[in-house]
């Protein structure tokens, strides 16, 4: 049996949960907009072509900021291409993912989706084929309410306000070799620090990100943070990070271990971030934007899935539509843990993506919409997660893996609202075989309740929800829970992930 003790005390706090932490990502990719959020000829679609089950199932996970275009489709994007009719639109080659967009979702019907779902909007401007003046004329289009030449195209193409776009990405995964316009650090800290600051000479009030590296296993990742923050640091308000993970050569253990890893590439960030403001005698703070973050089976797109040809352009291509197992969604649920644990320097993040590609939400083309495995430690998380993020001390035994050495066995985060009288814990059991035994400490939060607990477990780690078994895996309640003066006791299940709130 595993053993684990964990203390939460509401003193000790991180930060502030903030609600751009649950965050996604639409990129126009695959058949994330195309079949996934837009399906004219679908019988839940609405009057505008978007899939009715998608929005209740997207109004559930409870996603805030969504990040849009891309993404590498962003590096080649014109967008004078996605406003305007829809039928003088031009059909544009996607050299990233080799596919051919139509630009039949633009800037207002996904504004318009938003506003169905009750998400914001996080624009990324294209650094890598353009430059400063299309950010510009960007910004302008989507944010002077009016009296100039952009506002008054944008008013004639049907949007009397302006959108308010207040989140901008300056560019995206500029470290990449595979990025179009992929250049150095001092290069690209030259053009964000030049592209900021004529941003906010139109709009004071925008928040910029900065490319930070695309993973933490780039070979110029740390000294591609350090450049680019010396040339933008006065300029933006977030540096970002990237980050994906997936069980290579049957290594569950190490797997299981990921959030190791994401802890320490945040550590690393925030370190570096904090040396060139040591440096430049700043009295700012920039913070993470972990925009883009989740599960990705990726050598299964080097190796199937991955489109080519000159006369091979399809439109929405089924790409990179990974069906995640019990496994996958406790690594997530994990991953959900660090970011909380980092709340107080991670004040954004985006889950990549939000429908069909790397997604919780799966749809069939006039067909089902369902949940995957990782729908729901997201929107758990998303409901309980409110208020602080607190320090919580967690004793557990440990186990020995290949890639990150000694990790603990149970890994734990814990909220605090006090306006609403609530605390909320998170839990993993990594084990493999046996159950974890965990004891919570609650006396510095005086008499407790339970008010809800949840787990998701399953005998088959390997479990999925498909198009055939949409329902195979999900929540159930956390049963043998032990309340008593000062504290509870609780068993998880090997490889599991669970949620408990408390009153």
């Amino acid at each position: 049996m595993v053993t684990a003790r964990l203390t939460i005390d509401p003193h000790f706090t991180v930060g502030f949960v903030n609600r751009r932490l649950f965050g996604s990502f639409v990129e126009h990719l695959g058949r994330c907009v195309y079949d996934g959020l837009y399906e004219p000829g679908h019988p839940t679609a609405d009057a505008e072509g978007f899939r009715q089950d998608v929005i209740e199932l997207v109004k559930e996970l409870g996603v805030s900021t969504i990040r849009y275009p891309g993404g590498n489709f962003v590096s080649g994007f014109r967008w004078e291409d996605s406003v305007g009719p829809v039928a003088e639109r031009p059909r544009r080659l996607d050299l990233a993912w080799h596919s051919t967009e139509t630009n039949e979702v633009g800037l207002h019907e996904f504004s318009s989706w938003l506003d169905k779902v009750g998400s914001d909007l996080m624009l990324a401007v294209n650094l890598g084929t353009r430059g400063t003046l299309e950010a510009l004329d960007l910004l302008e289009y989507s944010n002077l309410p009016g009296g100039t030449t952009l506002s008054q195209q944008r008013i004639d193409n049907g949007r009397t306000d302006a959108f308010g776009v207040q989140m901008w990405c300056l560019g995206n995964e500029m470290d990449g070799p595979w990025q179009l316009g992929h250049r150095s650090a001092e290069d690209y800290g030259k053009l964000a620090s030049q592209t900021a600051k004529a941003m906010r000479q139109l709009d004071p009030s925008v928040e910029l990100v900065a490319c930070g590296s695309s993973s933490a296993h780039m070979p110029t990742f740390g000294e591609w943070e350090r450049v680019v923050l010396t040339h933008t640091y006065d300029d933006v308000d977030y540096i970002s990070c990237h980050a994906y993970y997936q069980e290579k050569n049957g290594d569950l253990g190490s797997f299981l271990a990921s959030a190791v890893d994401m802890d320490h590439f945040i550590d690393s960030v925030v370190a570096t971030a904090d040396h060139v403001k040591a440096v430049l005698g700043s009295s700012k703070t920039v913070n993470i934007s972990f925009d883009e973050w989740n599960v990705w089976y990726l050598d299964r797109y080097e190796n199937v899935d991955k489109i080519e040809g000159l006369d091979n352009w399809p439109v929405a291509p089924r790409l990179l539509e990974d069906a995640y197992s019990v496994a996958d969604a406790v690594v997530f649920g994990n991953l959900l843990i660090s970011l909380l644990r980092h709340a107080d320097r991670v004040t954004s993040a985006s889950l990549a993506q939000l429908v069909n590609v790397i997604a919780p939400i799966m749809t069939e083309p006039g067909g089902p919409a369902w949940k995957q495995t990782t729908y729901f430690p997201f929107a758990l998380t998303s409901r309980l997660a409110t208020g602080e993020a607190l320090d919580v001390k967690l004793e557990a035994d440990s186990y020995d893996t290949e890639v990150y050495g000694t990790v603990p066995l149970v890994d734990a985060v814990a909220t605090h609202d006090a306006a609403a009288g609530t605390t909320s814990v998170f839990l993993v059991n990594r084990s493999q075989s046996d159950p974890a035994t965990v004891s919570i400490d609650t006396a510095a939060l005086g008499a407790v309740t339970v008010r809800e607990a949840q787990t998701l477990a399953d005998a088959d780690t390997s479990a999925k929800n498909v198009l055939d078994d949409p329902e195979r895996v999900g929540l159930s309640a956390t049963e043998g829970i032990e309340v008593r003066d000062g504290g509870l006791t609780l068993t998880l299940p090997p490889v599991s992930w669970t949620a408990i709130s408390l009153g």
